[in-house]
């Protein structure tokens, strides 16, 4: 039996490898920053969502120290048992008073905050309405959490109305019916999308959303992982930058981007908050985050509300903007079929009009998206290959991170290889 297993397996492995999809872990040697090592090669690192360069900021670190020493290296139980400590309990009050909220909750991962937080407050009476390309940890939650799912083509507000017109007239259920909602015959409805879209890096049309769901009686979770620290005059995310949080009313982000750490977190009312303490199963059944990661986050949210975190957006969007200045006019040639076969026409790689510290570099295939990134490595630059199922088939890509940490010289030696390699 163990050897039939064993044949599966491989056999499921060869077809992973003959779609060009075959993954493994790959060994980093050093900290997080612009430069890392890599099986002993240094390498220039443009993957990173660390994009104010606080994973390896002193501060941060000399904050988890503090904490273990004071605490130890881990929560020893699940928050409620005996395993929220005061580190704990210090990050969520920072995360409620930095995103301009009643309270907040923490949990051990962006996943498990999904997971929790749309399993806590929907069930199958409900319906949930998310964006085709939202994280696929708000993918799984959705499909999780019992309700009835509906995806809209992405940013498409349109679609997104029809949806809502549907749901809202099934919110009324039959007298007769089964299935009765939380409220009696009327379900619930949410809507769910990112601010800022992990792999292509443009916003979401939050205004419009926000208007549609006060319109059709819908509630809202926003995600803000890929936009907290970097929008909005504190950098709390693109609801604060359009002045739109106060009707938002699921706040959620991850404290392993810009703010350096690890984590996740869902910002609101105290109602809601009480209601994830005691009905998230995530939050529930995991054993508490290591104290030294809270605390870490903590430093992270301090330092980005300060003079230096402004500082260090400025520098990003420095960055970013000499990236694209340098993408934009220039003609590129996608990787030949073989050494002897002549190149592919020029193409342009299109640099998105919007500011976001993520830029995709769309090459298509996957067998060509993963020789650009080898070709890359080759000459000391790291952007893995992005495939299936992080994005479509067909839409592989070279997801290019900016951080502050980045200086004009790594961008200008990313351009100049990029250019010579394609």
């Amino acid at each position: 039996m163990i050897n039939a297993f064993e044949k599966e397996l491989n056999r499921r492995l060869a077809a992973i490898r003959e779609q060009c999809l075959y993954r493994e872990l790959r060994r980093i040697d050093s900290a997080q920053g612009p430069r890392i090592q890599l099986g002993g090669d240094p390498l220039l690192n443009f993957s990173s969502n660390d994009y104010l360069g606080l994973a390896n900021e002193p501060a941060l670190k000399e904050a988890a120290i503090k904490a273990i020493e004071q605490f130890g290296a881990g929560s020893g139980a699940a928050p409620l048992v005996c395993g929220s400590l005061t580190p704990h309990h210090e990050l969520q009050e920072a995360l409620a008073e930095f995103k301009g909220t009643e309270a907040a909750l923490t949990f051990s991962s962006g996943y498990a905050t999904a997971i929790g937080a749309l399993g806590a407050l929907l069930d199958k009476t409900d319906i949930v309405i998310i964006d085709k390309l939202v994280h696929a940890s708000i993918v799984d939650a959705a499909r999780l959490c019992s309700a009835k799912l509906r995806v809209f083509a992405h940013n498409d507000v349109d679609e997104l109305e029809k949806i809502l017109k549907w749901a809202d007239h099934h919110k009324v259920q039959s007298p007769k019916s089964k299935v009765q909602s939380h409220s009696g015959k009327r379900r619930h409805i949410m809507i769910v999308t990112e601010s800022v879209f992990s792999m292509d890096g443009d916003l979401a049309l939050l205004r419009e959303i926000i208007d549609l769901k006060e319109k059709y009686g819908a509630w809202l979770m926003l995600d803000e992982a890929h936009a907290t620290g970097l929008y909005g005059e504190r950098r709390r995310g693109l609801a604060e930058a359009y002045e739109l949080a106060d009707r938002i009313e699921v706040q959620m982000g991850t404290l392993g981007k810009a703010l350096g750490a690890a984590g996740g977190y869902i910002c609101g009312s105290r109602p809601l908050i009480d209601l994830l303490v005691n009905r998230a199963r995530s939050f529930i059944f995991s054993t508490a985050p290591m104290p030294a990661t809270a605390a870490a986050a903590t430093a992270g949210i301090r330092l980005v509300q300060s003079a230096e975190g402004q500082l260090r957006r400025t520098q990003l969007w420095a960055r970013v903007d000499q990236i694209k200045n340098g993408l934009v006019g220039q003609a590129s040639r996608l990787p030949a079929e073989s050494p002897s076969s002549p190149k592919r026409p020029a193409r342009r790689w299109h640099a998105p009009g919007i500011r976001s510290a993520i830029i995709p570099l769309i090459v298509g295939p996957e067998d060509k998206t993963v020789q650009l990134a080898a070709a890359l490595q080759s000459v000391g630059i790291f952007i893995p290959a992005i495939r299936y199922p992080s994005v479509a088939r067909g839409q592989a890509r070279l997801r290019l991170t900016a951080t502050a940490a980045h200086s004009p010289e790594d961008v200008e030696q990313f351009l100049a290889a990029l250019h010579r390699l394609t």
